[in-house]
């Protein structure tokens, strides 16, 4: 029988991260410029070891090979059986480039693979900003001369944003990640990235890094102006406050805070991953129970019928449901 997993995290190291990770989260992390944590993955060479429970050592490829339909329920894998999502969290202590993912009419042409994907900001410094879609009235062909002269930063729209907000990025929307921030990012299973400018700075490799402008221009949605952040507001629920995300035909996003000691049950037969924002849960099902504090996610496999989230300290989650 399968129960709620948890998972070690795979670390990047990455020119714009840093340390955010270790100090918000009191989780010990390598040495370096730490930008990502992949915290559910099933991506070749960076499938996610199991850390809890029988199948410790395991990783989410065997999970994948061996209980698929129980994993999955009705979702739909990504391409070759592979789980559909990729769930981290990123640190940028620097701004990320300026960059696009194909859409998935484009992306078997450019030989990617498509990446839609939600940004919930879990922590930020005072004047962090997001840069997202393009500001109203560019133009391809301005776009296209900006990058020629170096100034296309000007064709973004800039949001500021605070802990709490959510944006989501379908496929084909221009977006950057400004510097100060700390997000938990949900997407679909790929790691395709065309970068457009990235600030004129080299990488880790004292090289200047590889741009896509080609493929950029291909993938971007060029209709696609001033997108807002997710304006959804909190709704009580029994003893729970609830906040819908994203409702997408990939993926769905809640955003849930409960007070100490209160519960609610998730979606039967559903899979679903609990990501902990802040506080500490502890997540019941049946004979299992695993406890998780900030920064910690959980896989809860779509074939247990009844599994439980109760509150050890005021917590905030993200419930995410993978379609």
């Amino acid at each position: 029988m399968l129960y709620p997993f948890i998972f070690r995290p795979i670390f990047k190291d990455r020119i714009w991260g840093g340390r955010e990770l270790e100090r918000l989260y009191a989780k010990q992390i390598p040495a370096g410029r730490i930008g990502e944590a992949w915290k559910i993955s099933d991506r070749p060479g960076d499938a996610s070891v199991i850390a809890n429970g029988p199948l410790a050592g395991k990783d989410l490829r065997w999970l994948m090979e061996h209980h698929a339909a129980e994993i999955l329920g009705g979702a739909k894998p990504a391409a070759a059986g592979r789980f559909p999502l990729l769930c981290k969290i990123l640190d940028a202590r620097e701004k990320l480039s300026l960059q696009v993912h194909p859409p998935a009419s484009k992306a078997a042409e450019l030989k990617g693979e498509p990446k839609t994907e939600m940004w919930f900001i879990a922590d930020a410094a005072p004047g962090a900003s997001l840069y997202v879609g393009l500001k109203r009235g560019v133009t391809r062909a301005e776009f296209e001369q900006k990058i020629s002269d170096g100034s296309v930063a000007d064709c973004f729209q800039r949001i500021p944003v605070k802990a709490g907000d959510a944006m989501f990025l379908p496929s084909g929307r221009v977006h950057a990640i400004g510097d100060g921030l700390v997000i938990f990012e949900i997407q679909q299973n790929s790691d395709t990235t065309y970068r457009v400018f990235d600030w004129n700075r080299l990488g880790l490799d004292g090289q200047p890094r590889e741009m896509h402008v080609a493929q950029s221009l291909a993938s971007i949605d060029f209709n696609d102006f001033e997108p807002k952040l997710v304006e959804t507001q909190f709704v009580a629920d029994e003893k729970i406050q609830k906040r819908v995300l994203v409702n997408d035909l990939l993926f769905n996003v809640e955003a849930w805070k409960l007070n100490s000691g209160a519960g609610s049950s998730l979606k039967p037969k559903k899979l679903q991953i609990v990501a902990v924002t802040g506080g500490a849960v502890e997540i019941k099902s049946e004979a299992t129970s695993v406890v998780l504090s900030a920064g910690d996610f959980s896989l809860i496999p779509a074939s247990l019928e009844r599994t439980e989230v109760l509150a050890k300290s005021d917590a905030a989650l993200l419930r995410v449901e993978a379609n």
